[in-house]
């Protein structure tokens, strides 16, 4: 059976076209096994950056096991697991870069939470002296009706003047972490209704406190969403900042060829604020090896 021009053509098309695909899948994975590196040695060889892991990212895997993998990786600390494993994985050699309070939900933009987290505030604080981590994370909470900005400012602000004696006594840094509004697609990849969803809000209360025990807990997955300017503003707030998180943009998945900030760029830029507090890594794994995006993600921020 003759074929057409046309017929000729398109399966020609089509020919080249599964060539490539195949050609593409292949490079992708001669990548990820060439970026991956020995599993059995550790992905960070030059430590300038001081790396941490967001536990809550790799559950269901217990707090001890992701802690041996990161011993092996040669990430320095975690964060974001119970208060309860922090013997275990300080045990280890590990330190714990952060300690969680009140949550990002009910925070001190509502007078009625400002009890509770109070409690929880200086609790965290007497747990980041015992195990040795700089820094309580804090958070403004969500919009309320009947609350406007100007209140919502006073309201934070006054909770957050009640601790800081204590925070300061004790030497521990209260680190407000901005959050994105936009992503609705997943309850931890955005946070619709937070109201501390501008960075330039949340840098405007860490000036009003005046204080080098409240700084600013710079996402920068967050940011990219809600703001962009990355490195700009880096370089502009880093006297202001006090920890960092990261993941992938779109997505909050690795730190991959397929998403869209430039990691290593951000790095040297956060390094050359002279920052040498933690930066944690917070990216909600998508491969089927968890661990091995982890490695991927330690060796991206390896600079």
């Amino acid at each position: 059976m003759s074929l057409s021009r046309r017929n000729l053509l398109a399966a020609g098309g089509a020919a080249l076209a599964t060539v490539a695909t195949r050609q593409t899948v292949s490079h992708a994975e001669d990548v990820a096994k060439e970026t991956a590196g020995d599993a059995s040695s550790p992905a960070i060889t030059k430590g300038r950056i001081h790396q941490s892991v967001m536990g809550w990212c790799f559950k269901p895997m217990p707090s001890i096991e992701l802690a041996k993998h990161c011993k092996a990786i040669g990430i320095e600390a975690i964060e974001g697991i119970p208060a309860s494993d922090y013997p275990a994985v300080t045990k280890l050699g590990l330190k714990i870069s952060l300690v969680g309070s009140h949550g990002f939900q009910a925070g001190p933009l509502d007078p009625e939470n400002h009890a509770m987290n109070e409690a929880k505030l200086r609790e965290a604080i007497d747990t980041a002296v015992e195990f040795g981590a700089p820094s309580v994370i804090t958070f403004t909470g969500m919009r309320k009706a009947g609350i406007d900005d100007r209140q919502a400012t006073k309201n934070c602000l006054d909770l957050w003047k009640r601790v800081l004696p204590y925070a300061e006594a004790n030497q521990i840094t209260l680190v407000l972490e901005h959050l994105n509004s936009r992503d609705d697609t997943h309850p931890m990849k955005g946070h619709p209704g937070y109201w501390g969803d501008d960075v330039e809000l949340c840098v405007d209360l860490v000036k009003q406190l005046d204080s080098p025990r409240f700084k600013l807990l710079f996402d920068i997955y967050h940011v990219q969403i809600m703001n962009g300017d990355i490195i700009r503003r880096i370089r502009e707030y880093h006297p202001l900042i006090g920890h960092y998180h990261t993941a992938g943009a779109p997505g909050r998945g690795e730190l991959n060829e397929d998403q869209e900030i430039n990691y290593p760029a951000v790095m040297r830029a956060i390094l050359e604020t002279g920052y040498s507090q933690y930066v944690a890594q917070e990216f909600i794994p998508t491969s089927k090896d968890p661990i091995a995006s982890l490695r991927e993600a330690a060796r991206v921020c390896d600079v």
